[in-house]
Protein backbone atom coordinates (compact mmCIF):
# COMPACT_ATOMS: atom_id res chain seq x y z
CA UNK A 1 0.00 0.00 0.00
CA UNK A 2 2.77 2.15 0.87
CA UNK A 3 4.19 1.88 -2.59
CA UNK A 4 0.76 2.46 -4.63
CA UNK A 5 0.71 5.62 -2.57
CA UNK A 6 4.22 6.69 -2.77
CA UNK A 7 3.54 6.28 -6.75
CA UNK A 8 0.06 8.27 -7.05
CA UNK A 9 2.22 10.85 -5.20
CA UNK A 10 4.97 10.91 -7.75
CA UNK A 11 2.33 11.29 -10.31
CA UNK A 12 0.89 13.85 -8.31
CA UNK A 13 3.88 16.05 -7.95
CA UNK A 14 5.19 15.78 -11.53
CA UNK A 15 1.80 16.91 -13.09
CA UNK A 16 2.10 19.88 -10.11
CA UNK A 17 5.51 20.93 -10.80
CA UNK A 18 4.88 20.46 -14.79
CA UNK A 19 1.93 22.52 -14.97
CA UNK A 20 3.88 25.52 -12.37
CA UNK A 21 7.20 25.81 -14.56
CA UNK A 22 6.18 24.53 -18.21
CA UNK A 23 2.79 25.56 -19.19
CA UNK A 24 1.77 28.78 -19.27
CA UNK A 25 5.11 29.91 -21.03
CA UNK A 26 5.83 27.21 -22.81
CA UNK A 27 2.72 25.85 -24.07
CA UNK A 28 0.24 28.19 -24.07
CA UNK A 29 1.66 30.68 -26.56
CA UNK A 30 2.19 27.46 -28.66
CA UNK A 31 -1.45 26.45 -28.59
CA UNK A 32 -2.26 29.99 -29.41
CA UNK A 33 0.21 29.55 -32.95
CA UNK A 34 -1.45 26.55 -33.82
CA UNK A 35 -4.57 27.98 -34.02
CA UNK A 36 -3.22 31.19 -35.76
CA UNK A 37 -1.42 28.43 -38.51
CA UNK A 38 -4.93 26.82 -38.61
CA UNK A 39 -6.95 29.66 -39.22
CA UNK A 40 -4.99 32.64 -40.51
CA UNK A 41 -2.43 30.53 -42.88
CA UNK A 42 -3.78 29.65 -46.01
CA UNK A 43 -3.59 26.17 -46.78
CA UNK A 44 -1.86 26.59 -49.86
CA UNK A 45 0.74 28.41 -48.21
CA UNK A 46 1.65 24.95 -46.22
CA UNK A 47 1.30 22.87 -49.45
CA UNK A 48 3.16 25.75 -51.29
CA UNK A 49 6.28 24.69 -48.95
CA UNK A 50 5.41 21.62 -46.78
CA UNK A 51 2.96 19.49 -48.91
CA UNK A 52 3.30 16.12 -49.91
CA UNK A 53 4.44 17.27 -53.66
CA UNK A 54 6.61 20.19 -52.78
CA UNK A 55 10.11 19.41 -53.91
CA UNK A 56 12.24 17.51 -51.02
CA UNK A 57 15.01 19.75 -50.85
CA UNK A 58 12.15 22.32 -50.24
CA UNK A 59 10.20 21.11 -47.87
CA UNK A 60 12.19 19.30 -45.47
CA UNK A 61 14.70 22.17 -45.41
CA UNK A 62 12.00 24.27 -44.64
CA UNK A 63 10.74 21.91 -41.93
CA UNK A 64 14.31 21.80 -40.22
CA UNK A 65 14.98 25.60 -40.61
CA UNK A 66 11.23 26.33 -38.84
CA UNK A 67 12.55 23.90 -36.28
CA UNK A 68 15.87 25.29 -35.42
CA UNK A 69 14.62 28.11 -34.22
CA UNK A 70 12.40 27.30 -31.35
CA UNK A 71 13.54 26.45 -28.02
CA UNK A 72 10.83 24.15 -27.22
CA UNK A 73 10.31 20.49 -25.74
CA UNK A 74 8.10 16.97 -27.16
CA UNK A 75 5.26 18.34 -25.53
CA UNK A 76 5.24 21.84 -26.81
CA UNK A 77 5.92 20.94 -30.40
CA UNK A 78 2.94 19.13 -30.48
CA UNK A 79 0.53 22.04 -31.10
CA UNK A 80 2.63 23.46 -33.77
CA UNK A 81 2.96 19.96 -35.52
CA UNK A 82 -1.03 19.78 -35.47
CA UNK A 83 -1.29 22.65 -37.16
CA UNK A 84 0.65 22.23 -39.61
CA UNK A 85 -0.10 18.74 -40.38
CA UNK A 86 -3.98 19.35 -39.94
CA UNK A 87 -3.38 22.35 -42.95
CA UNK A 88 -1.86 19.56 -45.34
CA UNK A 89 1.64 19.30 -44.52
CA UNK A 90 3.27 15.96 -45.88
CA UNK A 91 4.15 13.64 -43.48
CA UNK A 92 7.93 13.76 -43.58
CA UNK A 93 8.26 17.21 -43.54
CA UNK A 94 5.89 17.04 -40.49
CA UNK A 95 8.04 14.42 -38.99
CA UNK A 96 10.88 16.49 -39.72
CA UNK A 97 10.03 19.20 -37.66
CA UNK A 98 8.39 16.99 -34.69
CA UNK A 99 11.51 16.23 -34.83
CA UNK A 100 14.32 18.86 -35.38
CA UNK A 101 12.39 21.37 -33.34
CA UNK A 102 13.34 20.16 -29.95
CA UNK A 103 16.56 18.05 -30.84
CA UNK A 104 18.02 20.72 -33.18
CA UNK A 105 17.02 23.95 -32.41
CA UNK A 106 19.54 26.89 -31.54
CA UNK A 107 19.44 26.97 -28.08
CA UNK A 108 19.78 23.74 -27.34
CA UNK A 109 22.94 22.90 -29.39
CA UNK A 110 24.93 26.30 -27.85
CA UNK A 111 23.81 25.04 -24.36
CA UNK A 112 25.66 21.33 -25.22
CA UNK A 113 28.20 23.21 -26.71
CA UNK A 114 28.74 25.26 -23.81
CA UNK A 115 27.86 22.35 -21.36
CA UNK A 116 29.45 19.56 -22.90
CA UNK A 117 31.58 20.58 -25.12
CA UNK A 118 32.57 21.48 -28.79
CA UNK A 119 32.46 17.40 -29.66
CA UNK A 120 29.14 16.22 -28.49
CA UNK A 121 27.22 20.18 -29.98
CA UNK A 122 28.73 19.00 -33.30
CA UNK A 123 27.76 15.47 -32.96
CA UNK A 124 24.25 16.82 -32.18
CA UNK A 125 23.46 18.98 -34.59
CA UNK A 126 24.67 16.15 -37.69
CA UNK A 127 22.66 13.93 -36.21
CA UNK A 128 19.66 15.79 -35.24
CA UNK A 129 19.65 17.07 -38.93
CA UNK A 130 20.67 13.70 -40.37
CA UNK A 131 18.02 11.70 -38.45
CA UNK A 132 14.96 14.54 -38.74
CA UNK A 133 15.48 14.19 -42.39
CA UNK A 134 15.74 10.28 -43.06
CA UNK A 135 13.24 9.23 -40.68
CA UNK A 136 10.74 11.85 -42.13
CA UNK A 137 11.68 10.69 -45.46
CA UNK A 138 11.75 6.86 -44.77
CA UNK A 139 8.25 7.66 -42.91
CA UNK A 140 6.97 9.43 -46.05
CA UNK A 141 7.77 6.31 -48.05
CA UNK A 142 6.62 3.42 -45.47
CA UNK A 143 2.94 5.76 -45.43
CA UNK A 144 2.92 6.61 -48.51
CA UNK A 145 -0.50 5.09 -49.75
CA UNK A 146 -2.02 6.83 -46.71
CA UNK A 147 -0.70 10.26 -47.41
CA UNK A 148 -1.82 9.93 -51.30
CA UNK A 149 -5.65 8.49 -49.86
CA UNK A 150 -5.58 11.94 -47.79
CA UNK A 151 -7.74 14.77 -49.09
CA UNK A 152 -6.13 15.76 -52.51
CA UNK A 153 -5.39 19.71 -53.30
CA UNK A 154 -4.39 21.40 -56.18
CA UNK A 155 -0.78 22.62 -56.39
CA UNK A 156 -0.65 26.05 -55.18
CA UNK A 157 0.78 29.04 -57.26
CA UNK A 158 2.97 31.58 -55.83
CA UNK A 159 -0.07 34.27 -55.52
CA UNK A 160 -1.92 31.53 -54.12
CA UNK A 161 0.15 30.44 -51.41
CA UNK A 162 1.10 33.84 -50.04
CA UNK A 163 0.49 34.63 -47.00
CA UNK A 164 -1.56 38.22 -46.17
CA UNK A 165 1.14 40.69 -44.49
CA UNK A 166 -0.86 41.51 -41.63
CA UNK A 167 -1.51 37.66 -40.85
CA UNK A 168 2.07 37.31 -40.81
CA UNK A 169 2.84 40.04 -38.37
CA UNK A 170 0.31 38.61 -35.96
CA UNK A 171 1.81 34.97 -36.34
CA UNK A 172 5.41 36.82 -35.52
CA UNK A 173 4.32 38.10 -32.66
CA UNK A 174 2.79 35.10 -30.81
CA UNK A 175 6.38 33.34 -32.32
CA UNK A 176 8.39 35.99 -29.92
CA UNK A 177 5.76 35.61 -27.45
CA UNK A 178 6.86 32.20 -26.83
CA UNK A 179 10.57 33.03 -27.43
CA UNK A 180 10.14 35.60 -24.91
CA UNK A 181 9.23 33.27 -22.59
CA UNK A 182 11.41 30.57 -23.07
CA UNK A 183 14.96 31.84 -24.16
CA UNK A 184 17.38 31.85 -21.73
CA UNK A 185 19.49 35.19 -21.99
CA UNK A 186 20.57 38.22 -20.07
CA UNK A 187 18.64 40.82 -21.54
CA UNK A 188 15.17 38.67 -20.94
CA UNK A 189 16.59 37.31 -17.23
CA UNK A 190 17.68 41.10 -15.65
CA UNK A 191 15.99 42.18 -13.17
CA UNK A 192 14.38 45.36 -13.28
CA UNK A 193 12.56 46.32 -10.47
CA UNK A 194 11.90 44.66 -7.09
CA UNK A 195 9.74 44.69 -3.94
CA UNK A 196 8.99 42.82 -1.12
CA UNK A 197 5.17 41.92 0.01
CA UNK A 198 5.53 41.52 4.00
CA UNK A 199 3.75 37.93 4.66
CA UNK A 200 4.68 35.77 8.13
CA UNK A 201 3.53 33.06 6.95
CA UNK A 202 5.26 32.65 3.31
CA UNK A 203 8.28 30.72 4.80
CA UNK A 204 5.78 27.89 6.48
CA UNK A 205 3.46 27.25 3.47
CA UNK A 206 6.62 26.83 1.39
CA UNK A 207 7.60 24.19 3.54
CA UNK A 208 4.57 22.26 3.46
CA UNK A 209 5.01 22.42 -0.60
CA UNK A 210 8.19 21.11 -0.40
CA UNK A 211 7.07 18.56 1.69
CA UNK A 212 4.10 17.43 -0.54
CA UNK A 213 6.25 17.84 -3.47
CA UNK A 214 10.09 17.36 -3.13
CA UNK A 215 12.73 18.41 -5.43
CA UNK A 216 15.01 15.41 -6.61
CA UNK A 217 17.14 16.71 -9.24
CA UNK A 218 18.38 12.81 -10.54
CA UNK A 219 14.77 12.18 -11.37
CA UNK A 220 13.82 16.19 -12.65
CA UNK A 221 11.24 16.10 -9.86
CA UNK A 222 11.20 20.06 -9.69
CA UNK A 223 9.28 20.64 -6.71
CA UNK A 224 6.34 23.39 -6.52
CA UNK A 225 6.73 26.88 -5.34
CA UNK A 226 4.04 29.81 -4.07
CA UNK A 227 3.88 31.09 -7.48
CA UNK A 228 3.58 27.88 -9.37
CA UNK A 229 0.86 26.76 -7.01
CA UNK A 230 -0.54 30.46 -8.16
CA UNK A 231 -0.13 29.56 -11.95
CA UNK A 232 -1.62 26.41 -11.30
CA UNK A 233 -5.04 27.84 -9.67
CA UNK A 234 -4.85 30.78 -12.47
CA UNK A 235 -4.56 27.96 -15.23
CA UNK A 236 -7.79 26.49 -13.77
CA UNK A 237 -9.32 29.53 -13.82
CA UNK A 238 -8.35 30.05 -17.29
CA UNK A 239 -10.11 26.51 -18.69
CA UNK A 240 -13.17 27.57 -16.62
CA UNK A 241 -13.48 30.40 -18.46
CA UNK A 242 -12.45 29.06 -21.73
CA UNK A 243 -14.82 26.03 -21.61
CA UNK A 244 -17.33 28.90 -23.24
CA UNK A 245 -15.58 31.85 -23.62
CA UNK A 246 -13.09 30.03 -26.40
CA UNK A 247 -15.16 26.66 -26.93
CA UNK A 248 -18.57 28.83 -28.17
CA UNK A 249 -16.72 31.54 -29.63
CA UNK A 250 -17.61 30.09 -33.29
CA UNK A 251 -21.09 31.43 -32.25
CA UNK A 252 -19.65 34.98 -31.57
CA UNK A 253 -17.65 36.57 -28.93
CA UNK A 254 -19.34 36.78 -25.09
CA UNK A 255 -18.41 38.29 -21.88
CA UNK A 256 -16.18 35.00 -20.98
CA UNK A 257 -14.11 35.46 -24.12
CA UNK A 258 -13.13 38.58 -22.44
CA UNK A 259 -12.66 37.28 -19.08
CA UNK A 260 -10.27 33.59 -20.62
CA UNK A 261 -8.09 36.33 -22.50
CA UNK A 262 -7.90 38.90 -19.84
CA UNK A 263 -6.96 35.93 -17.32
CA UNK A 264 -4.34 34.90 -19.93
CA UNK A 265 -2.52 37.63 -20.47
CA UNK A 266 -2.29 38.84 -16.88
CA UNK A 267 -1.29 34.75 -15.64
CA UNK A 268 1.95 35.18 -18.86
CA UNK A 269 2.94 37.88 -17.21
CA UNK A 270 2.58 36.89 -13.65
CA UNK A 271 4.67 33.68 -14.43
CA UNK A 272 7.76 35.91 -15.95
CA UNK A 273 7.73 37.63 -13.19
CA UNK A 274 10.66 36.45 -10.59
CA UNK A 275 8.67 35.60 -7.29
CA UNK A 276 10.61 34.09 -4.33
CA UNK A 277 10.36 33.12 -0.73
CA UNK A 278 12.24 35.28 2.06
CA UNK A 279 12.29 35.28 5.60
CA UNK A 280 10.63 38.85 5.57
CA UNK A 281 7.57 37.59 2.88
CA UNK A 282 7.47 37.23 -0.91
CA UNK A 283 10.17 38.95 -3.19
CA UNK A 284 8.82 39.96 -6.03
CA UNK A 285 10.83 40.51 -9.45
CA UNK A 286 10.06 42.64 -12.79
CA UNK A 287 13.00 41.05 -14.91
CA UNK A 288 12.89 41.35 -18.70
CA UNK A 289 10.78 38.66 -19.46
CA UNK A 290 7.87 40.13 -17.66
CA UNK A 291 8.16 43.37 -19.28
CA UNK A 292 8.52 41.84 -23.07
CA UNK A 293 5.57 39.07 -22.28
CA UNK A 294 3.59 42.45 -21.32
CA UNK A 295 4.94 44.24 -24.66
CA UNK A 296 4.24 41.25 -26.72
CA UNK A 297 1.13 40.69 -25.21
CA UNK A 298 -0.48 44.31 -25.20
CA UNK A 299 1.10 44.47 -29.32
CA UNK A 300 -1.46 41.28 -29.43
CA UNK A 301 -4.89 43.80 -29.19
CA UNK A 302 -4.36 46.25 -32.03
CA UNK A 303 -3.35 43.92 -34.22
CA UNK A 304 -6.62 41.66 -33.52
CA UNK A 305 -8.84 45.04 -34.92
CA UNK A 306 -7.20 44.94 -37.96
CA UNK A 307 -8.71 41.23 -38.66
CA UNK A 308 -12.43 40.68 -39.14
CA UNK A 309 -14.07 39.08 -36.42
CA UNK A 310 -15.42 35.80 -37.41
CA UNK A 311 -11.04 35.57 -38.50
CA UNK A 312 -10.23 36.12 -34.80
CA UNK A 313 -13.56 33.65 -34.00
CA UNK A 314 -12.18 31.18 -36.02
CA UNK A 315 -8.16 31.66 -34.16
CA UNK A 316 -9.51 31.28 -30.40
CA UNK A 317 -12.21 28.21 -31.90
CA UNK A 318 -9.12 26.27 -33.58
CA UNK A 319 -7.00 27.34 -30.67
CA UNK A 320 -9.42 25.62 -27.79
CA UNK A 321 -9.98 22.81 -30.25
CA UNK A 322 -6.00 21.94 -29.74
CA UNK A 323 -5.91 22.11 -26.34
CA UNK A 324 -8.97 19.63 -26.37
CA UNK A 325 -7.26 17.12 -28.18
CA UNK A 326 -3.62 17.44 -26.59
CA UNK A 327 -3.98 18.97 -23.17
CA UNK A 328 -5.75 15.93 -21.61
CA UNK A 329 -3.49 13.45 -23.10
CA UNK A 330 -0.60 15.84 -22.00
CA UNK A 331 -1.73 15.91 -18.08
CA UNK A 332 -2.44 11.73 -18.04
CA UNK A 333 1.06 11.19 -19.53
CA UNK A 334 3.12 13.56 -17.40
CA UNK A 335 0.91 12.01 -13.99
CA UNK A 336 2.44 8.31 -15.56
CA UNK A 337 5.68 9.39 -15.80
CA UNK A 338 5.89 10.53 -12.42
CA UNK A 339 3.97 6.95 -11.37
CA UNK A 340 6.54 5.46 -13.60
CA UNK A 341 9.40 7.49 -12.11
CA UNK A 342 8.94 6.48 -8.85
CA UNK A 343 9.81 2.77 -9.34
CA UNK A 344 13.48 3.35 -12.16
CA UNK A 345 16.24 4.26 -9.99
CA UNK A 346 18.90 6.14 -11.87
CA UNK A 347 21.89 4.00 -10.37
CA UNK A 348 20.48 1.17 -12.54
CA UNK A 349 20.88 3.70 -15.75
CA UNK A 350 24.90 4.54 -14.53
CA UNK A 351 25.50 1.02 -13.94
CA UNK A 352 24.40 -0.44 -17.53
CA UNK A 353 25.74 2.67 -19.40
CA UNK A 354 29.53 2.81 -18.58
CA UNK A 355 30.12 1.06 -21.93
CA UNK A 356 28.94 1.01 -25.00
CA UNK A 357 26.98 -1.99 -25.72
CA UNK A 358 23.80 -2.19 -27.56
CA UNK A 359 22.30 -2.96 -24.25
CA UNK A 360 23.70 0.63 -22.28
CA UNK A 361 22.52 2.46 -25.80
CA UNK A 362 19.08 1.42 -25.61
CA UNK A 363 19.07 2.26 -21.95
CA UNK A 364 20.32 5.75 -22.37
CA UNK A 365 16.92 6.12 -25.01
CA UNK A 366 14.51 4.38 -22.36
CA UNK A 367 15.64 6.60 -19.64
CA UNK A 368 14.94 9.40 -22.18
CA UNK A 369 11.83 8.65 -22.51
CA UNK A 370 10.35 7.86 -19.06
CA UNK A 371 12.65 10.19 -17.29
CA UNK A 372 11.58 12.96 -19.03
CA UNK A 373 12.98 16.52 -18.30
CA UNK A 374 11.62 19.74 -19.83
CA UNK A 375 13.82 21.52 -22.86
CA UNK A 376 17.84 22.26 -21.98
CA UNK A 377 17.51 20.02 -18.80
CA UNK A 378 18.09 17.47 -20.64
CA UNK A 379 22.02 18.89 -20.96
CA UNK A 380 23.12 19.23 -17.22
CA UNK A 381 21.86 15.95 -16.22
CA UNK A 382 23.73 14.37 -19.23
CA UNK A 383 26.72 16.99 -18.09
CA UNK A 384 26.09 15.16 -13.95
CA UNK A 385 25.86 11.78 -16.05
CA UNK A 386 29.52 12.04 -17.56
CA UNK A 387 30.86 12.65 -14.51
CA UNK A 388 29.12 9.92 -12.99
CA UNK A 389 30.96 7.61 -15.46
CA UNK A 390 28.29 7.34 -18.33
CA UNK A 391 29.96 6.51 -21.70
CA UNK A 392 29.50 8.70 -24.71
CA UNK A 393 28.32 6.74 -26.80
CA UNK A 394 24.99 6.11 -24.47
CA UNK A 395 24.76 9.18 -23.58
CA UNK A 396 24.55 10.61 -27.28
CA UNK A 397 21.85 7.90 -27.53
CA UNK A 398 19.93 9.70 -24.23
CA UNK A 399 20.45 13.39 -25.64
CA UNK A 400 19.37 12.06 -29.09
CA UNK A 401 16.03 10.27 -27.41
CA UNK A 402 15.25 12.64 -24.70
CA UNK A 403 13.83 16.04 -26.40
CA UNK A 404 12.02 13.83 -28.82
CA UNK A 405 10.03 10.83 -26.94
CA UNK A 406 8.44 11.04 -23.79
CA UNK A 407 5.01 8.95 -22.74
CA UNK A 408 2.42 11.62 -23.33
CA UNK A 409 4.06 12.67 -26.30
CA UNK A 410 3.94 9.58 -27.34
CA UNK A 411 0.06 9.93 -26.49
CA UNK A 412 -0.62 13.13 -28.54
CA UNK A 413 1.66 11.66 -31.61
CA UNK A 414 -0.88 9.15 -31.72
CA UNK A 415 -3.89 10.96 -31.20
CA UNK A 416 -2.81 13.50 -34.21
CA UNK A 417 -1.37 11.03 -36.97
CA UNK A 418 -2.83 7.68 -35.34
CA UNK A 419 -1.26 5.16 -33.71
CA UNK A 420 0.54 2.93 -36.67
CA UNK A 421 2.20 6.22 -37.42
CA UNK A 422 3.43 6.93 -34.12
CA UNK A 423 4.81 4.03 -33.00
CA UNK A 424 6.64 3.70 -36.18
CA UNK A 425 7.90 6.78 -36.05
CA UNK A 426 8.95 5.73 -32.08
CA UNK A 427 10.42 2.59 -33.16
CA UNK A 428 12.31 4.58 -35.66
CA UNK A 429 13.76 7.71 -33.12
CA UNK A 430 14.71 4.71 -30.95
CA UNK A 431 16.27 2.88 -33.20
CA UNK A 432 18.57 5.37 -34.78
CA UNK A 433 19.52 7.00 -31.31
CA UNK A 434 20.53 3.44 -30.08
CA UNK A 435 22.44 3.37 -33.84
CA UNK A 436 23.76 6.95 -33.04
CA UNK A 437 25.27 5.96 -29.63
CA UNK A 438 26.95 3.08 -30.96
CA UNK A 439 28.49 5.13 -33.43
CA UNK A 440 30.00 7.42 -31.58
CA UNK A 441 30.90 5.64 -28.95
CA UNK A 442 32.74 3.36 -31.09
CA UNK A 443 34.68 6.46 -32.59
CA UNK A 444 35.26 7.86 -29.08
CA UNK A 445 36.60 4.18 -28.25
CA UNK A 446 39.40 4.25 -31.30
CA UNK A 447 37.23 2.89 -34.00
CA UNK A 448 39.04 4.06 -37.50
CA UNK A 449 36.61 6.56 -39.78
CA UNK A 450 36.89 4.13 -42.31
CA UNK A 451 35.52 1.15 -40.50
CA UNK A 452 32.61 2.93 -38.96
CA UNK A 453 31.68 4.78 -41.71
CA UNK A 454 31.58 0.99 -43.73
CA UNK A 455 29.69 -0.19 -41.14
CA UNK A 456 27.09 2.69 -40.70
CA UNK A 457 27.02 2.68 -44.70
CA UNK A 458 26.17 -0.88 -44.52
CA UNK A 459 23.63 -1.01 -42.38
CA UNK A 460 21.65 1.97 -43.82
CA UNK A 461 21.69 -0.37 -47.07
CA UNK A 462 20.46 -3.09 -45.55
CA UNK A 463 17.76 -0.49 -43.81
CA UNK A 464 16.32 0.63 -47.01
CA UNK A 465 16.02 -2.73 -48.71
CA UNK A 466 14.19 -3.77 -46.24
CA UNK A 467 12.00 -0.95 -46.40
CA UNK A 468 11.91 -0.94 -50.77
CA UNK A 469 11.01 -5.03 -50.06
CA UNK A 470 8.16 -4.08 -47.39
CA UNK A 471 6.98 -0.98 -49.45
CA UNK A 472 6.66 -3.53 -52.56
CA UNK A 473 4.67 -5.93 -50.78
CA UNK A 474 2.34 -3.34 -49.12
CA UNK A 475 -1.32 -2.89 -51.50
CA UNK A 476 -1.65 -0.08 -53.31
Amino acid sequence: MDLIVAALQGGAASLAAYLAAHVLLCLVPAFFIAGALSALVPQQSILRFLGPDAPRYVSYTAAAGAGSLLAVCSCTVQPLFAGIYSKGAGLGPAITFLFFAPAGNILALSYTGVALGADFAIARILLALAFGIGIGLLMAMLFRADEQARAPMPAASAEEGRIPRRNLIFLGTLVALLLAGTLKVDGLNAALASATLSWDGAAGAQAVLDRLVPVDEIKGAEGLSLQGLLLIILLGLIGAAAWRGLGKVDEGFNRLTAVSLGLTFATLVFAALGVRVTGEGLAVTVTGRALAVAALCGALLPQARRFDAWDMQQWLWETWRFVKLIFPLLVVGVFLVGVIRSFIQPEWIQAIAGTNTVLANLAGVVFGVFMYFPTLVEVPIAKMFLSLGMHPGPLIAYLMADPELSLQSILITSAIIGKLKAWTYVGLVALFSTAAGLAYGAWVDGMPFATLALLVGGGLAVLLLALRLIERRRPC
